[in-house]
């Protein structure tokens, strides 16, 4: 079986000749196009502070302004003669 020879010189100047036309025309990558977030926006709940009278399983037995510090620990005084009742501040969400 006959080889079929190839010459070196011939095959270099292929790929000189490739790496040229290459470099005439660069490819140009393009760049990603930045994505939109889809956030949606934050929305501002109000809160409002009062103080919460409870009982021994944590249920709450009645609720008074954070300025009625007072009335609320004499509720839970008057409560605790059956069992005992503790005053707590509780965080409520404002219907706007």
């Amino acid at each position: 079986m006959a080889r079929k020879t190839v010459n070196r010189k011939e095959l270099r100047a292929e790929a000189e000749a490739a790496e040229a036309a290459e470099k005439e025309a660069p490819k140009k990558k393009k760049k990603a196009a930045p994505r939109k977030s889809t956030k949606k926006a934050a929305v501002e709940i109000r809160m409002r502070l009062y103080w919460g009278v409870f009982n021994q399983s944590l249920k709450r037995v009645a609720l008074y302004d954070f300025s009625q510090e007072k009335e609320a620990k004499e509720k839970a005084k008057e409560l605790s003669k059956k069992s005992p009742h503790f005053v707590q501040k509780v965080k409520e969400a404002i219907d706007q």
